[in-house]
């Protein structure tokens, strides 16, 4: 096989990786900031406990995601700045992201990080990228259910229109 063959890490990127695992990366930072906002704006604890294993995850994907590049001589994007701790009572009210907006934009976000991870995982010739995509794409699955049952035990899940009377099957 040649110039693919042997240690996927040995192997060079393409385009494609290389570009995927950068925006991946530089994606995975602005999810750090944004999150540790709502952190701030986040009154309910167990929507904090998500955000806290959500900005752990993207330190991880950060990390990972960096050390690739890094390896592959690919200057990796830079980093934004830290955001200070606020209370939650300093924030004006009219100015302040509710749990409940909250949730949903984060449970949003999950879901676009799902797809994304899919579409890297399906355009990767490195056995390596796919993997670790996939195990991204494994977390944020697992993820994206935590929040799911959070915002249904807290009443904060907006259901589509519900089929509350289901047609009756013809019998043939």
């Amino acid at each position: 096989m040649g110039i693919l063959s042997g240690n996927p890490k040995d192997e060079p990127l393409h385009y494609g990786e290389i570009y995927d695992v950068w925006q991946f990366s530089m994606t995975a930072k602005g999810c750090v900031s944004k999150n540790r906002a709502f952190q701030n704006h986040a009154g309910d604890y167990d929507l904090k406990k998500i955000l806290a294993a959500i900005i752990d995850q993207a330190e991880l994907e950060i990390s990972e995601c960096d050390t690739i590049l890094t390896h592959n001589g690919i200057t990796p994007s830079p980093s934004l700045p830290t955001r200070p701790e606020v209370k939650v009572e300093e924030i004006p009210v009219g100015a302040r992201f509710t749990d409940q907006e909250i949730a949903a934009i984060i449970a949003v976000d999950t879901a676009a990080g799902l797809v994304a991870c899919s579409q890297v995982m399906g355009k990767s010739i490195r056995e390596d990228v796919g993997a670790l995509f996939a195990k991204y794409h494994a977390t944020k699955a697992s993820l994206g259910l935590k929040i799911l049952e959070m915002s249904k035990e807290k009443g904060w899940l907006v259901p589509p229109p519900l089929q509350v009377k289901r047609p009756e099957l013809v019998q043939t």
